[in-house]
């Protein structure tokens, strides 16, 4: 199911006993692509807190009543960990958090979730993840295409199932005027976060002559044949 973060954005997070509060941002992972924790503001219940949660404990949204329904009690969302500043996020933090919650460590595939290489990592990233972005922060980044830059990033959509960031929605602003193109996240060479950009080995033309992207349509298989088609590029699934 592909949905756009835009949209996400203010749906209510759901504990199994009752609701605690609203997805505010997303953190994702810019080598593997994958939505590593939601950030949830826990508002009235709990003010001035937020919390990550990781998709692992999330069920897929209800669309009609804007609700993400979680795995999780109050209380385990209670005595979380906060998240007291933006990022960066410590790898101490996700190792709490991942100690509270019982959840597997992504970057160790032992069996005791933490093997050699994610122990060197932790000590590595101890004041931060580099790797870990925020949805919020890339929103308005420009694309950088080979002839120049092309517009920004408008919203990213975001594959529910796996979590896994597929498509960037792109407002081509002045330069097409009130046109918006989707292509895919894996597209991406590189961000170059000093000068806020996504770069991308797109021309112009490519672009120009590329399908109205129409938020109102679904995002569907029929509609990334069509997209791969257009722009010659190999499918991932």
């Amino acid at each position: 199911m592909f949905r756009s973060t835009n949209e996400l954005n203010g749906y209510h997070v759901l504990a199994t006993d009752g609701e605690c509060g609203t997805v505010k941002d997303f953190l994702f992972d810019d080598e593997s692509n994958i939505v590593r924790y939601l950030v949830i503001d826990t508002g009235n219940w709990l003010p001035g807190r937020k919390v990550l949660v990781s998709p692992v404990a999330i069920d897929q949204p209800n669309l009609d009543t804007r609700e993400l329904p979680t795995v999780l009690s109050r209380e385990n969302i209670e005595t979380s960990p906060a998240l007291e500043d933006d990022l960066p996020v410590s790898r101490q933090k996700e190792v709490a958090l991942s100690s509270h919650f019982n959840w597997p460590m992504y970057w160790g595939h032992s069996d005791s979730g933490l093997d050699h290489h994610s122990t060197q990592t932790q000590v590595v990233e101890l004041d931060g993840n580099p790797h870990l972005r925020s949805v919020k922060e890339v929103i308005g980044y420009h694309i950088q295409c080979m002839e120049g830059t092309l517009g920004h990033i408008d919203d990213l959509i975001v594959d529910t199932e796996s979590w896994t960031m597929r498509y960037l929605v792109i407002d081509t602003q002045n330069w097409l005027p009130g046109k918006k193109v989707i292509i895919a996240f894996d597209w991406i060479t590189h961000f170059t976060w000093e000068d806020k950009k996504a770069h991308v080995d797109l021309t112009e033309e490519q672009v120009r002559d590329a399908p109205v992207y129409d938020p109102r349509l679904p995002v569907n298989r029929a509609y990334e044949v069509q997209l791969y088609d257009f722009y010659g590029r190999p499918t991932y699934w």
